[in-house]
């Protein structure tokens, strides 16, 4: 085990020793592999749930809309520490446990990825809907043929939202996987503190891929945002 010294923040030599050990022989490689297979799956079904409950909350008008909403907004207040012990319980017993889906489910229902896209449709003119309504067009069509592109920046915001909460995750995959080929990222760093010493370097190289993967991300698509903006003035 490397002691933590200055050398650990400022080295004195550069090498990608400490990358190649961690990505290779600890397998964190299939580690990060499990993280993005969680995050895109969470991201792809969670956009679409939330875009249809954002859109029946929006647009739509139904006995018990407000009050609903309200659940909405009360649910992502409760801390998910708080419900994750009986929650993994409950996925263990349905046979979830060690599972991409076990991973998955938990991250699709984000009451403030649902808020975002609401708070975005309720400022898209009703018109185009009307419009598309005299055309015959049904709900489903409007809502990713009209409401969907014009929401881009939203959608970005959304999804950004939910992958970075299951990126950084670590007591739901702790409760729900005790095996190290499917553990996630995050989790598995851990383990690079142990009981007889910490490897610093290990740690910082994988703390630092960590936290590369989001920066990217935003990186890349903040320019989205304008191109979205631009698009949703009304015609």
């Amino acid at each position: 085990m490397n002691p933590l010294s200055w050398n650990s923040l400022f080295p004195s030599e550069y090498s990608m020793n400490n990358y190649i050990t961690l990505l290779f022989e600890r397998g964190f490689a299939r580690n990060l592999l499990n993280s993005a297979i969680v995050c895109i799956g969470s991201v792809a079904l969670g956009l679409v749930l939330s875009l249809m409950a954002a859109y029946a909350l929006a647009v739509l008008k139904f006995p018990g809309r407000n009050l609903l909403f309200a659940i909405v907004i009360v649910g992502f207040m409760v801390p998910f520490e708080a419900v994750a012990i009986p929650l993994s319980s409950l996925f263990t017993d349905w046979g979830l446990a060690n599972t991409f889906l076990g991973l998955i489910l938990p991250g699709i229902g984000n009451g403030l990825a649902i808020f975002n896209l609401r708070q975005f449709f309720l400022g898209i003119p009703v018109s185009y809907r009307e419009a598309a309504k005299i055309d015959g067009a049904s709900e489903i069509r409007i809502l990713f043929q009209i409401y969907a592109p014009i929401s881009v920046p939203a959608l970005i915001n959304t999804g950004l939202l939910i992958f970075l909460a299951q990126w950084s995750s670590y007591l739901w995959p702790l409760l729900m996987v005790n095996t190290s080929d499917m553990q996630v990222a995050a989790v598995s760093l851990a383990s690079t503190f142990g009981e007889r010493g910490v490897d610093y370097g290990q740690n910082f190289a994988g703390a630092l891929m960590l936290a590369l993967v989001p920066a990217i991300l935003m990186l890349v698509f903040q320019r989205y945002f304008a191109a979205g903006s631009s698009s949703s003035g009304e015609k």
